[in-house]
């Protein structure tokens, strides 16, 4: 018998690539969707024939039943959130509902429906925020500066609770920041590689950022979620810190982004105060020993070539585009 799994934020850049893993290793999968009035599925669409798609939602917890029932889940991956930080300042209670108590929803089903379950949390390297040590690792105290990672804090510790109380087999990745050609538009990486292809092609003037001085711990998104399923392998549920061990600051991603077209990015970079968030996260860097050791996970693309995989998918998506009207990318 094949194995089930129910994947949370199915349509999502982690979503996508880890159903792409699950198939090829054999898995029913089983994609948690919200109804919409527009087309979510962009990120999936080549895998929509292979795997079922539920109607379901964090905020409601009848939906999550109906679809831990339906699916019948070996394995549940909760990916699902409110995962943009800005905008977790202009929507803090869906933030706080959504990210945060929509764990205890999701955990609460399998608890009731499928308890041998496994189940995979999403938490964030967000919640260290205003970081209590260098590098960050498991046992490294939260202080966190967003609505946002107040909610995946809440999350995390949800997690550890219903492991600890019901004895099931819960775990959570503190994945650092983790991008790729399918990122959304709206999270930096996504807007300075895309930004870049469009300036080099005429249709843009210009790239409006906040701090270019904060710093991340960048990965592909396509190698964390390799260490997601890893995770649920094992034989007790642990937590895990996954990330590079590297860190690079936004100015460093724009470098590497213009130059990888021929531009110098100082000619096209504005600092621009709309764009700083109202509490800033300065620093983040993992130290993913424990996930190295036990996992026996580890990254596979590197910074460089991260950012020069999401530039020349940006110019493949241009290019592609010819055909047709080429929009403007949006502003904010």
């Amino acid at each position: 018998m094949a194995k089930s799994a129910l994947i949370t934020g199915v349509t999502g850049q982690d979503g996508s690539y880890l159903t792409e893993l699950l198939l090829e290793k054999g898995y029913d999968v089983y994609g948690l969707v919200q109804r919409s009035a527009t087309d979510p599925f962009d990120n999936i669409r080549h895998l929509l024939n292979k795997i079922e798609i539920v109607v379901g939602d964090l905020s409601d917890s009848s939906s999550l039943l109906r679809a831990v029932d339906k699916s019948q889940p070996d394995e549940v991956y909760n990916l699902a959130a409110q995962s943009f930080v800005k905008s977790s300042w202009d929507v803090p209670e869906m933030t706080g509902d959504v990210t945060g108590v929509g764990v205890t929803r999701i955990l609460e089903a399998v608890h009731t429906v499928k308890p041998d379950a496994r189940f995979y949390q999403a938490s964030s390297s967000e919640m260290y925020g205003k970081v209590t040590e260098t590098p960050q690792k498991e046992d490294t105290p939260f202080y966190p500066r967003s609505p946002y990672g107040v909610a995946k804090v809440y999350g995390h510790w949800i997690t550890v609770n219903y492991r600890e109380s019901h004895d099931m087999f819960a775990c959570s990745g503190i994945l650092f920041n983790h991008e790729g050609p399918r990122r959304g538009y709206e999270f930096v990486t996504q807007k300075i590689a895309s930004t870049a292809a469009y300036i080099k092609e005429g249709l843009a003037k210009e790239l409006r950022l906040g701090n270019l001085d904060s710093k991340r711990d960048w990965g592909f998104a396509g190698d964390y979620v390799e260490a997601m399923w890893l995770m649920l392998q094992q034989d007790t549920a642990e937590d895990y810190v996954i990330g590079t061990g590297e860190t690079h600051s936004v100015k460093e991603f724009c470098e590497v982004a213009f130059s990888h077209l021929g531009l110098k990015w100082e000619d096209y970079v504005v600092q621009d105060e709309r764009f700083m968030r109202p509490a800033e996260v300065d620093l983040l860097l993992s130290d993913p020993t424990k996930a190295k050791e036990k996992l026996k996970w580890q990254r596979k693309v590197s910074f460089e070539d991260l950012v020069k995989m999401m530039v020349d998918a940006a110019m493949e998506r241009i290019s592609n585009q010819r055909a047709g009207e080429v929009r403007a990318l949006p502003v904010d």
